[in-house]
């Protein structure tokens, strides 16, 4: 299990040293670099772009740049703002919580609902629930999130006047009730999409344990099918969907960014679009790396769940 550990310890580090130096080279490639938003000052001379170059060190050789942002990385020192000269950590800490809140609701629904309908589909094979679960997986991958972030605000916000169109609560109201009143649409919305994938794995997952030699045994023995279902065939069916969800964390972390921006919800996908905008590089390589962080730390969570419940996978 040491050994398990250590591999994926060492492997994760590799491809989060792999995604900063590309990172890196494409932010600092970018036509006008990290300076582009002080070009489009019209008081400002090219004698002053080359101050500003020189005082940050970007007139360096691009390769001696990442080491000097990757060593003060490693001491804590994130860069700073260019909009305001926060620190990076600190303009990411004010829009954290609001990204955890939204991207643990819609996961938490995705998963309840998905797996709920996969386990049913599967049951209820060629059954009109399971065509229907079909075609609604179907129609909810085709459609884009933000397209059912407009559905949602015209039917819901404006029509029916049931639920908030935007933001994360009311200003002067700020009860636990009037944030679950805006989080709400932004949450099923996000989960709708992994709804249809959560469901459609396990599905695949869960025909699979039913066709096992152990379930036929536990139906000689006879067992009912509402204890072979929840004691062998569930607990089964899971394992493959603990790897699903930790893969699951990108597309989660892109749909958050669309139905952020939708829903104008102040999470950290709408500060990557708005640090883009104002060219702010430090803080959307931050984020970068900070997103980077989230998706191979929940890989290599799901990869130690899955070994931990599964001998054979740490065996090997």
């Amino acid at each position: 299990m040491r050994g398990f550990l250590l591999n994926r310890l060492y492997q994760s580090l590799i491809l989060l040293v792999i995604v900063s130096i590309i990172g890196f080279t494409i932010l600092n490639l970018i036509p006008g670099g990290p300076l582009a938003q002080y070009g489009l000052d019209p008081g400002m001379t090219q004698e002053d772009l080359d101050r500003l170059k020189e005082q940050l060190g970007l007139n360096r050789p691009l390769w001696m740049q990442y080491l000097d942002w990757a060593w003060r990385l490693l001491q804590g020192d994130w860069g700073h703002s260019f909009r305001d000269g926060a620190t990076v950590l600190s303009v990411i800490g004010r829009h954290l919580f609001a990204t955890l809140l939204l991207m643990g609701s819609s996961t938490v629904i995705a998963i309840a609902i998905g797996t709920w309908i996969g386990i049913r589909g599967a049951t209820h094979r060629y059954s009109a629930f399971d065509y229907l679960a079909t075609v609604g997986a179907m129609v909810a991958l085709s459609i884009p999130t933000f397209w059912f972030g407009l559905l949602g605000i015209y039917v819901f916000s404006l029509k029916l006047g049931w639920l908030p169109a935007g933001n994360m609560y009311t200003v002067g109201d700020g009860s636990l009730l009037n944030y679950l009143h805006h989080l709400i649409l932004p949450s099923i919305v996000l989960a709708l999409v992994h709804v249809a994938i959560w469901s459609r794995y396990m599905r695949t997952a869960t025909l699979d344990a039913i066709s096992q030699e152990f379930v036929k045994t536990a139906r000689a023995k006879g067992l009912s099918e509402r204890r072979i279902l929840m004691k062998h065939v569930v607990g089964n069916a899971l394992l493959p969907m603990i790897t699903l969800a930790g893969m699951q964390l990108p597309s989660i972390l892109t749909g958050a960014l669309v139905t952020e921006t939708v829903f104008t919800w102040p999470g950290m996908g709408r500060l990557f679009l708005d640090s883009l905008g104002y060219s702010d590089y430090p803080v959307v390589m931050g984020l970068l790396m900070f997103s980077a962080i989230l998706v191979i730390l929940g890989n290599l969570i799901a990869d130690i769940a899955v070994a931990i419940i599964d001998p054979r996978i740490r065996m090997s």
